[in-house]
């Protein structure tokens, strides 16, 4: 699974439909995609996860990909019904955690009972209505200028100039292509 960190939760959902092969093809994917963005917490069960969960995943990538992108100017068509279902997923009741010690006497994160889907849904669909709704985050949301790279994230860089969701991906094929241009100018 390829790894991208777009700065919220919502973003690094729509992120897992960018790339070439499917990084949510079935439960077992979107079980390891919940721990390793911090969704569930390390060692959770995942036997709850099952591949009824992935479509409705998929659903929700869609709808917050559809209305992160209107935000930033593209054609709006659907976003009314994309917003009307990401406000239906956000009703849920988010899952209910706690603290609890762990095995070095620190406190970690746990979950009060095995994830219901729902709850799941409900938490990053919340993300993804915080980060539409706060002018301020909003104002940091970008698309990757990569020709083919539909990458959204937010842009914490110093200026507030970063093109690219990542210098070493997309900016170095845009900057090999630029060399090649001027190369074949001469």
């Amino acid at each position: 699974m390829v790894r991208f960190e777009s700065g919220r939760i919502c973003l690094d959902l729509v992120a897992t439909g960018a790339y070439e092969r499917e990084q949510l093809g079935g439960a077992e994917q979107l079980g390891r995609w919940l721990i390793g963005y911090g969704l569930l917490p390390p060692g959770s069960p995942l036997a709850g996860v099952d591949p009824d969960w992935t479509p409705r995943f998929l659903e929700l990538r869609a709808c917050v990909g559809q209305l992160a992108r209107a935000e930033l100017g593209a054609p709006a068509e659907g976003a009314a019904v994309a917003l009307d279902r990401l406000n239906a997923l956000a009703a849920a009741p988010p899952p209910p955690v706690r603290a609890t010690r762990g095995a070095h006497g620190g406190l970690v994160r746990t979950l009060e009972r095995a994830p219901e889907c729902g709850a799941l849904l409900a938490f990053v669909a919340r993300d993804a209505i915080d980060l539409l709704t706060d002018p301020g985050a909003l104002a940091l949301l970008r698309q990757c200028e990569g020709d083919t790279c539909r990458l959204l994230y937010l842009d914490t860089s110093r200026g507030r100039r970063r093109r690219w969701c990542s210098s070493e991906a997309c900016g170095n094929r845009e900057r090999v292509a630029r060399h090649r241009r001027r190369v074949a100018a001469l």
